[in-house]
């Protein structure tokens, strides 16, 4: 991590409007957005081995058996370095002793305030973004490996096996893998893999983590494939177009047409409304849509009525499915231009046109298409 001024300078605003002394982040992604490394021993937990603070000094306070590790191998020379007997203290007590008062953690700390850490976490930084874009590629290199070389005798978990192997190559991690061939894909929008066969077509759908950024995309392949499969990607294609082209115009205000500031709930409208458009009208409730990406799978989800709001830079992966098919790359949506990230160059693509939704451009838009072998 290069530039950790962007970062410092949100948590002061964020202290002074607050009336606090110091924030705290033990939870991976928050503790991976300030320092850039990784505080993660046991995958199972929901808070890692060490805390990053910001009191105006940038800290991070871990036991004793982690903190030569991390000063080593983790840390930007910027963080000091404090521990405490691994036998003696919790993390949480450690963090309340050592740090000034009032503050803020992002998990449980006695006597002090929760913060929402996606909220710091958006929009993404320069250094965030020249990262995303190598992890999008890596992402994407590594799962069209995998794709490229399926059978219809494959197993499914065989195929998580091997895409898991082929990111962790790359030096990043699958907090998910779906594999579904075509028995399982049409029955479930969450086709974790089984020993079932693809059999005429696979959909691979992975969100790929590295220092803390996250990466989403589905791949499709057919080795014969259903009369109703080009339809039915097209359609939820069309949808994924019309969640960027809304997504565009919210972050510039210019989605709704109202003074105040558009938000998830205003882009969800115009997904549902795409929806309608394709002839799939309720295939919305049977999945969530995607929503902002970053330093976490989704930093939010579209839903009817979120106020979330809609920032740039930031990455988008919006995921709609129509039975038996799914739409799914991460975009980079910036102030002058919107970038799919999670490319190649090697995967065919087509062109679709964004339904026509009030206050979007309907430029059509270059997305992953099937793979038939």
């Amino acid at each position: 991590m290069a530039d950790l001024a962007p970062r410092t300078d949100r948590l002061d605003a964020y202290l002074d409007e607050r009336g606090l002394e110091a924030v705290w982040f033990a939870r991976p992604n928050g503790f991976a957005w300030l320092t850039g490394g990784d505080n993660v021993v046991d995958a199972e937990t929901d808070v890692g081995v060490a805390a990053a603070g910001y009191d105006g000094a940038l800290r991070v306070i871990t036991d004793t058996i982690e903190a030569e590790r991390l000063a080593d191998e983790e840390l930007p020379d910027a963080f000091a370095v404090e521990s405490f007997p691994w036998h003696a203290d919790s993390l949480a007590g450690a963090v309340a002793e050592r740090s000034p008062a009032p503050a803020a953690a992002d998990f449980d700390v006695p006597g002090f305030e929760r913060v929402d850490a996606s909220r710091l976490r958006q929009p993404l930084t320069d250094d965030d973004v020249e990262r995303y874009r190598e992890l999008g590629r890596e992402a994407a290199a590594a799962v069209e490996t995998v794709c490229r070389n399926l059978e219809p005798e494959d197993p499914e978990y065989e195929v998580a096996a091997g895409i898991d192997i082929s990111l962790a190559s790359r030096g990043v991690d699958t907090p998910v893998v779906l594999v579904g061939g075509a028995e399982r894909a049409q029955r479930y929008r969450h086709y974790t893999p089984s020993d079932a066969a693809l059999g005429d077509y696979a959909l691979v759908s992975v969100t790929a983590e590295r220092a803390g950024l996250h990466a989403s995309l589905t791949r499709t392949v057919a080795f014969d494939a259903p009369d109703w499969l080009e339809e039915r990607h097209r359609a939820a294609a069309r949808v994924e177009a019309t969640a960027l082209a809304a997504t565009e115009a919210a972050a510039i205000g210019e989605l709704t047409g109202t003074d105040g500031p558009d938000t998830a709930g205003d882009v969800f409208d115009a997904i549902r409304e795409a929806y309608d458009a394709v002839g799939f009208h309720d295939e919305w409730r049977a999945h969530h849509q995607g929503g902002a990406a970053g330093f976490a799978g989704r930093e939010w989800l579209a839903t009817p009525g979120s106020e979330e709001p809609v920032r740039q830079p930031m990455g988008y992966a919006w995921n709609p499915t129509v039975q038996g098919a799914k739409s799914e790359d991460t975009h980079l949506v910036a102030p002058d231009f919107t970038e799919r990230l999670t490319k190649t160059g090697q995967w065919p693509t087509h062109e679709v046109e964004p339904v026509p939704v009030e206050g979007i451009s309907t430029e059509p838009r270059e997305l992953s298409a099937p793979v038939i072998r």
